[in-house]
């Protein structure tokens, strides 16, 4: 826990995963409660020692999507950070839950960290191999992960003279 505590932020992530909405056969995402959601969002930096406490001991599968929906929405927002929160969202890399499969696949796409190409390639191959999701296809959101990986690692090295935007 963080040095100097923040009872709001506490609150909405003690909550995480209540009211969580899972995909169905009429909605092929998940839906959370945006206004926690956001809450989080909106102090940064500042609560990522919670849910990074959260993510370290929570078994609750909606809180965890939850709470890695929170660190997507950071990502978009460039919080500083977040790449320190790999080797702890690594501990989901061989999930069989399609649904964290996805939000681990939309995280490591905009933090593009070095040591997470190999484990979405796994987690692409399993998706193939062993397909489980009843309601959308998770290959799309690794896929396109990993094409983002080879556009930002590759492509530089492969046509130095491009100009990259």
């Amino acid at each position: 826990m963080p040095v100097n505590f923040n009872p709001q932020i506490a609150v909405n992530v003690k909550t995480l995963g209540s009211g969580v909405k899972r995909a169905n056969e009429t909605r092929n995402y998940c839906v959370y409660n945006l206004n926690r959601v956001e809450a989080l969002v909106s102090k940064g930096k500042e609560a990522l020692p919670y849910l990074k406490d959260y993510l370290e001991n929570s078994i609750d599968e909606n809180g965890i999507l939850e709470a890695l929906s929170v660190v997507d929405k950071m990502a978009d927002n460039n919080v500083q950070g977040l790449h320190e929160l790999y080797p702890l969202l690594s501990k989901f890399n061989d999930t069989n839950s399609p649904d964290i499969q996805v939000m681990l696949s939309g995280i490591y796409r905009k933090i593009l960290v070095p040591d997470a190409f190999g484990p979405l390639c796994k987690m692409l191959h399993k998706q193939i191999n062993f397909p489980n999701s009843k309601y959308f296809d998770p290959t799309e959101e690794t896929g396109g992960a990993i094409l983002e990986y080879l556009r930002a690692y590759g492509a530089e090295n492969l046509y130095p003279n491009a100009l990259m935007q």
